[in-house]
């Protein structure tokens, strides 16, 4: 019987095999950290159970303690109390330290970033821009010269007519040139909250958010949403038990449950808004086609409303590029945090965003991307079908609630075993909410079509699979 114990054992959880000289507790640890560095355990797999792995290597569990406990402290993996030992990179929060944007050029399909879908359109349209730019001596003397914290009048300018003609009306004045939604968030939480100050946001939400509300000393409060979105009715109550300052929200595309404010919810956040002083930072980064979105928050309550608009999602993440929409009472302490944190955005990157919305192949990538997204998402759900699963045209990604009897934690495991990389619904927790058992998968990522058939084929299998309801301990 213990032979069969022992084959048990070993099929079922990664063994590594233990040599060189020292301590079996640093040969453990050395080996995890080998496996990590070729692959072997992909971003977000969980280590074996302690008890389990020091029975099928013949050690003691202090030993394996000892080993993870290494394995932790060389940064390698995070312990996570009642969950257990995962190799880091798995979880967007709190500090993005991992994050790799490849594209399968490792053997893996990794469908955890929302990123645009690759098109050789974006390559022909920065040649053209920075071409462009080479040959205006007036872009040529801006990008080697400091220019005002918000930005040059003739990017806020180009800014303000592409968003108005997005569907987004904004006047040139009222913008500040950021470098993307992440500065956006970060300048925006510490121009409207201090350090020790409650900024609350809901339960899922984007990682970026709890990282830059944590670097700022600011306490979160988790908010009630449901499958249309933030529970706007229950806004004022949770104020009265923990009130905020500014409430960060996503009105449009909510990530990760693409979740979608409607009107009355909107105009009702705008109401609560104003009656409490409470500033909103809406979200604006996802993109999606004018008949996806509503009135933005920032037409509703205009004079409590920070809006973020980004290009890191119409034409490329590397673009480190925004604007945002601030109101007249607070411009010019934005101003000084820009100021403060990187003295100006760069005005080269503003320029080549400029060529190409002047050049019109902004809009050109747009249209393609969203075909591109169409057609991914419909073989998501046709992939995926039978599940409970929720996507929006021209979104990123697709959000799986699990079976009864799954575990999210798991099912990432598997998937990284056979090198997809998608993410558990832990990485987007405020404070320690209990996380659902749920999976993010960004089909956008994915380097073209054949690979997200593939990656999606194998999602479903493994989803599917009823070996990941079986117990695993006594």
């Amino acid at each position: 019987m213990e032979g069969v114990n022992d084959f048990i054992v070993t099929m079922t959880i990664w063994v590594p095999t233990l040599s060189g000289e020292g301590p079996r507790y640093r040969q453990l640890a050395t080996a995890i950290g080998r496996a990590i560095e070729s692959r072997e355990l992909g971003p977000g797999t969980r280590l074996p159970p302690q008890r389990r792995l020091a029975h099928a290597l013949g050690v003691t569990v202090g030993t394996i303690t000892r080993a993870y406990g290494e394995a932790e402290r060389q940064g390698w993996v995070e312990a996570r109390v009642g969950s257990g030992t995962y190799v880091r990179g798995g979880r967007e929060s709190p500090g993005f330290s991992h994050v790799s944007v490849t594209r399968e050029n490792d053997g893996w399909i990794d469908l955890s970033l929302a990123m645009p879908p690759g098109d050789a359109e974006r390559d022909a349209g920065l040649r053209r821009a920075l071409a462009g730019i080479q040959a205006d001596p007036t872009a040529l003397a801006h990008a080697l010269d400091y220019q005002p914290e918000g930005g040059l009048d003739a990017h806020r300018n180009i800014y303000a007519r592409w968003m108005t003609e997005l569907g987004l009306p904004v006047d040139a004045d009222e913008l500040i040139i950021d470098q993307g939604g992440m500065n956006g968030i970060f300048i925006a939480l510490c121009t409207l909250a201090g350090p020790g100050r409650r900024v609350a946001a809901e339960r899922l939400t984007y990682p970026g958010l709890i990282s830059v509300a944590g670097q700022l000393g600011q306490r979160l409060v988790a908010l009630d949403h449901d499958a249309d979105g933030l529970a706007v009715d229950t806004l004022a109550a949770r104020h009265d038990q923990q009130p905020f300052d500014v409430l960060y929200v996503m009105p449009e595309h909510q990530n990760p449950t693409t979740a979608r404010l409607d009107e009355a919810r909107r105009a009702a956040l705008a109401a609560f808004a104003r009656e409490r002083e409470v500033w909103i930072v809406e979200d604006g980064v996802q993109h999606l086609p004018a008949a996806e979105r509503g009135t933005p928050l920032y037409r509703l309550a205009p004079e409590r409303t920070v809006y973020l608009f980004s290009v890191s999602k119409i034409l490329s993440g590397g673009l480190r590029s925004g604007a945002m929409r601030v109101p007249a009472a607070i411009r010019e302490r934005v101003s000084a945090a820009v100021r403060n944190i990187s003295w100006m955005p760069p005005p080269l990157i503003a320029s080549v965003v400029g060529h190409w919305i002047a050049s019109g192949d902004a809009d050109r990538v747009r249209t393609r991307q969203f075909d591109e997204l169409a057609a991914r998402a419909a073989m998501t759900r046709a992939a995926l079908s039978g599940f409970d699963l929720r996507l929006r045209a021209g979104g990123f990604y697709a959000w799986l609630e699990l079976p009864p009897g799954q575990r999210a934690a798991r099912v990432v495991e598997r998937l990284a075993a056979e090198r997809i990389k998608v993410n558990a619904a832990e990485a987007f927790c405020v404070g320690s909410e209990a996380a659902p058992q749920a999976i993010r998968i960004c089909f956008s990522a994915a380097r073209d079509r054949a690979a997200l058939a593939d990656a999606l084929a194998r999602i479903r299998g493994v989803v599917a699979s009823p070996e990941l309801q079986a117990w695993q301990t006594i």
